[in-house]
């Protein structure tokens, strides 16, 4: 093509190389455009990053976002779809956050900041919320009444209870009470004997899951009761469930029962072992360790004794941020770790107790050492954007655990209210501030509630006669549903990870400790360049 105006220099030279050769002209240097992980983090030349202080480059994109695999790991043993996770605050994660974070492919962790019964009643709703086959329904008997089978239905948060001869699973079926046979009902007093339904459609014992479903779906009946020969109930599979099995694909479920899987927090003191039967007695599939320091004699003898007692359970210790720290709970038998101390929005411990790290140093020196015995860390804290999300992860974290980003969505249990600015906010309070410590809802009415309180146990305060704050309290803004705002972050991970040229997070981890993955140390003006610059703006995160 001839020059239209002359052939300019380009940095001083008008002798160029053939453009063809441009990709193999790359080995004339020494190393990748940008940094590798290894001296990214270098804590000895750079002292400890935060997620805000660097940046990583962008590759090839050579696939569709919609093509990237989110799939990570949070114990040795379970898999995630989306590798989000809600924390265990009393702000942030009962049963509610905890089953709509795991339909829509992530866990939520319930909190302890309550009573054991109250926590193992969430757990239940958690479990109770989608089945495969319910092997373990609510059954009633004919003489149970209307007003009984009305308060069963406000105690679980479903209806459509079968009705045998002894109440009980195992006996001969007489019929099903579903919401409509009890909704106009103005006789409370009698029996369901005279308002339940009689003409049902069953399966038979040993009926396949997909079979039973299609029998259920040409039924268009609420229930299959599944009976054996003599017509006793066995099990029986819900519409309501292949409903959700439709509407939420990436859930996560056991591969057996189909239930969502449920985690949930306990402390390290001896009344947390009376806690944890409970726990486990109403379903639970994990179990996190909750304390801001993990890397303790408490923490490791509870370890051990978890490990020792249910075996089938997997166990998460924390928090941790060091290398050493870490050691002595994969020494222990833990199949996850949590990383973080300080960092989170509504917490003050390094500020006040001048412990902690920066959550980038941390997040890669624990996860970096605990792959090396296939035990899958979380990043907890410091999380406030989609960015975020993505630089944990790239650190090594397998997924990440958000609080302050959580307790404004409607699921969360806070309290909603309007500002002074006249904006619609959410209550949200770390679990080391003085209103969590003091909260008396874990005593139930004990002498000492403070012993019994979630917040004093993570801190180890619960002898103390003065309380140190550790967190603070206040107000995030509302941010819509669960249903809407984690398909948004977990849209905005799959679009980074495009940008990066990783198809997968497996192969995010894989590219950063081969370094082909690349970053970049951000300075003060890099940040404020990165940023908005407009006299006024409006920012919307999703539509």
């Amino acid at each position: 093509m001839p020059s239209l105006n002359g052939t300019a220099p380009v940095n001083g030279t008008s002798k160029f190389l053939d453009y063809h050769n441009a990709i193999e002209a790359l080995n004339e240097y020494e190393s990748r455009d940008g940094l590798g992980i290894e001296d990214l983090v270098d804590t000895k030349q750079r002292g400890g990053l935060t997620y805000n202080d660097f940046l990583i480059l962008p590759g090839y994109i050579g696939f569709a976002a919609s093509d990237v695999v989110l799939d990570s790991p949070i114990t040795k043993r379970v898999t995630l779809k989306t590798p989000f996770v809600s924390s265990p605050m009393d702000t942030v994660t009962e049963h509610e956050m905890a089953i709509h974070m795991a339909l829509q492919g992530g866990l939520g962790v319930i909190h302890h900041n309550c009573s054991a019964d109250a926590q193992a009643d969430m757990v239940r709703k958690v479990k109770r919320y989608e089945n495969g086959f319910i092997v373990d329904p609510v059954v009633i008997s004919k003489e149970t009444t209307v007003e009984e089978a009305r308060a069963l239905k406000e105690k679980w948060g479903f209806g459509g209870f079968p009705v045998t001869e002894s109440g009980k699973l195992g006996s001969k079926l007489l019929g099903i009470v579903t919401n409509r046979d009890l909704q106009f009902e103005d006789d409370v007093s009698q029996a369901v004997e005279k308002v339940m339904v009689t003409d049902l459609v069953t399966a038979q014992l040993g009926v396949t899951l997909p079979e039973a479903n299609k029998i259920l779906a040409k039924s268009r009946k609420g229930k299959l009761p599944i009976v054996d020969k003599d017509l006793n109930l066995v099990s029986m599979i819900s519409r309501s469930d292949l409903t959700k099995n439709l509407h939420f694909p990436l859930a996560s479920k056991l591969p057996d029962s189909k239930q969502l899987i449920c985690a949930a927090a306990i402390g390290t003191r001896p009344e947390d072992k009376t806690r944890l039967k409970k726990l486990v007695d109403a379903g639970l599939d994990i179990v996190i360790l909750d304390s801001s320091q993990g890397n303790s004699m408490f923490q490791v003898d509870m370890i051990k004794w978890i490990k020792q007692e249910f075996p089938g359970l997997d166990v998460i210790g924390g928090n941790v941020v060091t290398r050493e720290q870490a050691a002595s709970l994969i020494a222990a038998g833990v199949d996850g770790l949590r990383i973080g101390m300080g960092s989170g929005s509504a917490c003050i411990t390094q500020e006040v107790m001048a412990v902690g790290r920066p959550q980038a140093a941390a997040v890669y020196s624990v996860s970096n050492f605990a792959a090396k015995f296939g035990v899958p860390c979380i990043a907890d804290g410091g999380v406030q954007n989609v960015g975020h999300i993505v630089k944990g992860l790239a650190l090594g974290a397998s997924t990440v655990m958000m609080g302050g980003l959580l307790a404004g969505t409607t699921e969360s249990p806070g309290t909603s209210f309007v500002s002074r600015e006249g904006k619609l906010v959410k209550a949200y309070r770390g679990m080391g501030s003085i209103d969590a410590m003091q909260d008396k809802k874990a005593g139930a009415g004990a002498k000492n509630t403070q012993a019994s309180n979630a917040g004093t146990a993570r801190y180890f305060s619960e002898g103390d006669s003065v309380l140190v704050a550790q967190g603070v309290s206040g107000a995030v803004a509302h941010r819509g549903s669960i249903s809407k705002f984690v398909p948004y972050l977990a849209a905005g991970l799959k679009h980074s990870m495009q940008d990066c040229g990783q198809r997968s997070l497996k192969e995010l981890h894989e590219s950063a400790a081969q370094g082909t993955l690349r970053f970049e140390v951000r300075t003060a003006s890099a940040q404020l360049e990165g940023g908005v610059n407009m006299e006024s703006y409006e920012k919307k995160l999703y539509a």
